[in-house]
C-alpha cells in the first residue's frame, strides 16, 4: 500500500510547491483592483498555504521516525515494558483484540486500509471545510493540530516500537501479511520510521477532527463524527500499530493543548475572533490599494 502514502521527500516537495503557488497567487491578488477579486485571490492563496503547512507537518512527522535522542537499540524493550505495564494495570490485552479479527480477511484488509488512508484524509477534509465554511473557527483547530503534533514529535524522539514488532508477545503484522504495509523495508531487522509509536498521532488527530465537527456543525448528523475516533482506536489496536498507552498519552497531550489555548485566548467567543479577522482583512486591503 505504499502508493497510498507520501514519503517525507514527496511531502516536503509538495509543501514547497504549495507555498510557492500561494505566494504567486497572493502577489497576483494584491494587484487586483476590485475587493471581490482580491478576497477570492487571498482565499485561494490561504488554502494553498495551509495545505502546504499540513504537508510540511506530515513530512516532519515522518522524518522524526528516522531520528533519535537515545538510539533505537531499546525500542523493542520499551514496547515490551509498555505491554507488561498495561497488563499490570488491568487493561485489555491488545493481542487478544487482534486475534478476534485475524480469521476475517475482509475485516483485516478494511482495517489496514482505514489506517493507511483515513488518518491524513479526514484531517485534510475537515480543515478544508473549516477554512471555506467556518473561517472564524479554523485558526483554533489549526493551532490545536500544530501544537499537539509538535509535542507528540518531541516525545517520539525517544524510539518506541509498535506492538506488531513483538511477535513473542502474540502480535502479528497484519498489514505486512496482506501486502498493505505503509512502511518501508527493514534494515537490520528494524524499520526506523516505525519506531515512533508513542504517542499515537493517529489517535490525537481523529479526536481533533471529531471535536471540531461536533463543535462547529449544526444538526444531529454531526454526532456521527464520533464514529471516526472509535473506529480509529479499534483499527490501530487490531492492526497492532499502537498500544492503549500510545492513545492515552496522545489524549493527555491534546487535553493540555485545549486547556492552554482556552487560557491564552481568555475564552474568547468565536464571534469576537471573526470580527477581529474581518477588520484586519479590511485594513490589509486598504493598505494594498493605498
Amino acid at each position: 500500500m505504499q502508493n497510498l502514502t507520501l514519503t517525507w521527500q514527496t511531502s516536503a516537495a509538495a509543501s514547497a510547491a504549495l507555498y510557492g503557488a500561494a505566494f504567486t497567487v497572493g502577489r497576483v491578488a494584491a494587484r487586483r483592483a476590485g475587493a471581490g477579486e482580491w478576497r477570492r485571490g487571498r482565499v485561494a492563496a490561504d488554502v494553498l498555504r495551509e495545505a502546504g503547512t499540513l504537508l510540511a507537518l506530515f513530512a516532519l512527522w515522518q522524518v522524526v521516525g528516522h531520528l533519535s535522542l537515545v538510539g533505537t537499540d531499546h525500542a523493542l524493550d520499551r514496547a515490551d515494558w509498555i505491554h507488561r505495564t498495561e497488563a499490570d494495570f488491568g487493561l485489555p490485552d491488545e493481542a487478544s483484540w487482534q486475534r478476534a479479527v485475524v480469521g476475517h480477511p475482509w475485516l483485516v484488509q478494511a482495517a489496514n486500509y482505514y489506517y493507511a488512508t483515513m488518518h491524513f484524509g479526514v484531517m485534510l477534509v475537515v480543515l478544508l471545510w473549516l477554512f471555506l465554511r467556518h473561517r472564524q473557527r479554523y485558526a483554533w483547530v489549526r493551532t490545536t493540530v500544530v501544537a499537539t503534533t509538535a509535542v507528540c514529535l518531541l516525545i517520539q524522539f525517544i524510539p518506541v516500537a509498535p506492538p506488531r514488532m513483538l511477535p513473542a508477545n502474540g502480535f502479528v503484522d497484519l498489514a505486512a501479511q496482506y501486502g498493505q504495509s505503509v512502511y518501508g523495508n527493514a534494515v537490520a531487522g528494524v524499520v526506523a520510521d516505525q519506531l515512533s509509536a508513542m504517542p499515537s498521532v493517529h489517535v490525537a488527530w481523529c479526536v481533533i477532527t471529531a471535536v471540531a465537527v461536533i463543535a462547529v456543525a449544526r444538526g444531529p448528523w454531526r454526532w456521527l463524527m464520533v464514529l471516526h475516533p472509535l473506529v480509529t482506536v479499534w483499527v490501530v489496536v487490531v492492526t497492532a500499530n499502537h498500544f492503549w498507552a500510545d492513545g492515552l498519552v496522545a489524549l493527555a497531550i491534546l487535553l493540555t493543548v485545549y486547556l492552554l489555548q482556552a487560557v491564552a485566548s481568555g475564552w474568547r467567543r468565536p464571534e469576537e475572533g471573526e470580527a477581529v479577522a474581518a477588520r484586519a482583512e479590511e485594513r490589509e486591503h486598504s493598505a494594498v490599494q493605498g
